[in-house]
């Protein structure tokens, strides 16, 4: 009986060994594969929107040829190829890890680009428009970071192919943090926090002056003002406001501070 039960033991964890191997075998479809092939499948892979296995096969040909010519293409299409499955962690991981290895590569441009454009969507961040949530809740450090991605892209390589959109997206971006600003100085005021309110709407006023949100930002100035009965501040945001929108009228201003979010009709 012991050695019947002694065979069908062996018999069992031979059968497992044997599925063991096959599978490692069909997990490693590309032994034996030349860097040319391994590139070409890869790209293949990519080209068609199968992102995950593009990665594995990028990664297999930087591990296989760490030293060929495919190497650094593989990397930075790795990161491209995280970023279209809006994988921002790994994205960023990838894009940092190339700009460490390779910071005079002809096409690291494209790298700070890809790193403005990770943080530029971030699906947590500022611009999830769609979202209910107050934008007041959240951390917007990804649009600062990507406002610095791109900056250092136009910065460092002026006359790079990407640089022309970079400074559009940098305008939106400048614009979006200076309204987000405007925001949160109307919620305190809603809340009845005046002396935040004003010091929020200040910060547009001296860091975004060049924006549209000036305007909002001193109409707030001066009705926290009002509520915090400074006559003298109050009436000194209202000349300033007069000198550039002269044409404006204070009183009209009012209804945005209890209007529809901003991030819900950008």
């Amino acid at each position: 009986m012991l050695k019947n039960f002694l065979k069908l033991a062996l018999i069992v964890l031979a059968l497992m060994l044997s599925a063991c191997g096959s599978l490692g075998e069909k997990a490693d479809e590309t032994k034996g594969w030349s860097a040319d092939k391994l590139y070409a499948e890869a790209s293949d892979e990519l080209n068609t929107g199968n992102f995950q296995k593009a990665v594995q096969y990028f990664e297999r040909l930087e591990s296989r040829y760490p030293f060929g010519r495919y190497a650094q293409q593989a990397q930075m299409k790795i990161a491209y190829a995280y970023y279209k499955q809006n994988e921002q962690a790994q994205c960023l991981a990838a894009v940092e890890r190339f700009i460490r290895l390779h910071p005079n590569h002809e096409n690291v441009d494209y790298m700070y680009y890809l790193r403005g454009l990770a943080n530029f969507n971030d699906k947590k961040g500022l611009f999830d428009f769609v979202s209910e949530q107050d934008p007041t809740e959240r951390d917007p450090k990804a649009v600062r970071a990507a406002f610095e991605a791109f900056k250092q892209l136009i910065d460092r390589f002026p006359a790079s192919r990407y640089a022309e959109d970079s400074r559009y997206r940098l305008r939106y971006l400048v614009e979006a943090m200076a309204q987000y600003e405007v925001h949160v100085a109307r919620f305190y005021y809603r809340k009845g926090a005046y002396v935040a309110s004003v010091n929020r709407a200040q910060n547009v006023i001296r860091n975004y002056p060049g924006t549209g949100s000036v305007k909002s930002a001193l109409s707030v100035q001066i009705l926290a003002y009002e509520a915090l009965g400074m006559k003298d501040l109050r009436d000194d945001a209202k000349r300033v406001y007069d000198l550039n929108y002269k044409n404006e009228d204070i009183k009209a201003m009012r209804a945005p501070v209890d209007a529809k979010p901003w991030w819900q009709i950008w």
